[in-house]
């Protein structure tokens, strides 16, 4: 306990809240969109919220502290979008049964250690190309805001470049504190009306019939392992921890089993947000930024138990500026990903494509472009290997 806040920073703090905050806030309003899709009402809502809170908190509190690297959770962006796309024809109850089963099959899957086994036979410099490719649209963003906001945006990097040279371990911190001060001049906020309650659980019993089993909880299954847990234990790899694949996958999983009927849909391995606790700004010391995935764990518990409250607030944030700090803070991320993807001459054909294909953001089958763009560098890496060998 001694050692624990003798680990304690300031920038290992403010990294985990800025995963935290980068977490959330972009897909906030999808997880209010897909509950009430399924028919969900207000107070279910709520309890949505707070289970995932819960659980994505709790998992990446006490992986970060057992295991001493970031270990940043979070809800399936992607599956949230499987669920607005498919979910109109199953019943609440119905989804519910599914999303327990799809946590079933991540902890089954993660404890037998298949996953890991798999992960084996996989480059660095494909995943890590992936990584990038998938990232460079929050660092392209930045700048392709400035067609409409450029005054807010060049005032934004201005502070990060002088911060960065000035404080480098302090420069995201002060972004986000002048980023902050700034906002009220160049934009409007919308006051939110906060009323501060603790949120309440709502059962929600689970039905399992064959239709949503295969055509919802199979489907969010394979595309929670393809664009959560393959890009978040690769970008945890690329700093150079060694993750704990199957302790990370199994208890998430089971976590997500145990919270399912009260509106738990997913809890996994962070992907983007990840790289912001895992960065060298959180602390030079790699086995002191274990910090920023508990602190990241705690302040998504917080959102649990004051759902409703801190939900209103963080959604009172102009979304410019949101994406504006994401990108900001992935900057070291995108540059880290790319040095190892094109270090190694034999792999770099297959690494340039790999990154490409990641980038363009296609979907096949409800599965995004870093799955896809993946299987396809590993197909050509082993071509060109076959050739070579030849």
């Amino acid at each position: 306990m001694q050692k624990l806040f003798q680990d304690v920073s300031i920038p290992a703090v403010f990294a985990g809240f800025i995963t935290f905050l980068v977490g959330i806030s972009v897909s906030s309003v999808l997880v209010i969109q897909a509950a009430q899709l399924l028919g969900a009402s207000d107070a279910q809502i709520t309890s949505w919220f707070w289970a995932l809170g819960l659980a994505i908190g709790s998992c990446g509190l006490f992986l970060s502290w057992k295991f001493k690297y970031p270990v940043a959770t979070s809800w399936s962006t992607a599956g949230l979008a499987l669920i607005l796309a498919s979910g109109s024809g199953y019943t609440l109850y119905e989804a519910i049964g599914a999303f327990l089963v799809c946590g079933l099959l991540t902890a089954i899957l993660g404890f037998l250690g298949i996953f890991e086994k798999v992960l084996t036979y996989i480059p660095q410099s494909l995943t890590s190309a992936m990584l990038a490719g998938v990232l460079l649209k929050f660092g392209i963003g930045i700048f392709a805001s400035m067609q409409t906001d450029w005054g807010f945006i060049l005032s934004l990097l201005a502070i990060y470049i002088i911060s960065k040279r000035l404080f480098p371990r302090y420069c995201i911190v002060i972004t986000v504190i002048l980023g902050v001060m700034i906002c009220p001049l160049f934009m409007q906020f919308k006051t939110a009306n906060i009323h501060l309650a603790l949120a309440q659980p709502v059962w929600m019993k689970p039905e399992f019939t064959w239709s949503a089993l295969l055509g919802l909880a199979l489907p969010l299954f394979v595309i929670n392992m393809a664009s959560q847990y393959l890009p978040g234990l690769a970008m945890i790899k690329s700093y150079g921890y060694q993750p704990h694949v199957k302790q990370l996958i199994g208890w998430t999983g089971l976590t997500q089993v145990i919270l399912a009927p009260f509106g738990c849909f997913s809890v996994n391995i962070a992907a983007i947000s990840a790289a912001i606790s895992l960065d060298h700004q959180v602390h030079p010391d790699p086995e002191k930024r274990y910090i920023a995935g508990m602190s990241c764990g705690i302040f998504y518990i917080i959102m649990g138990l004051f759902a409703a409250t801190l939900t209103s607030i963080l959604m009172s944030f102009p979304h410019l500026f949101i994406t504006a700090l994401a990108g900001i803070a992935l900057f070291g991320t995108i540059s880290h990903n790319i040095a190892i993807a094109f270090h190694a001459l034999e792999d770099r054909e297959a690494a340039l494509l790999t990154f490409l294909f990641s980038a363009s953001g296609v979907q096949f089958f409800g599965i995004g472009s870093a799955f896809w763009g993946l299987l396809f560098g590993l197909v050509v890496s082993m071509i060109l290997k076959f050739r070579k060998s030849s």
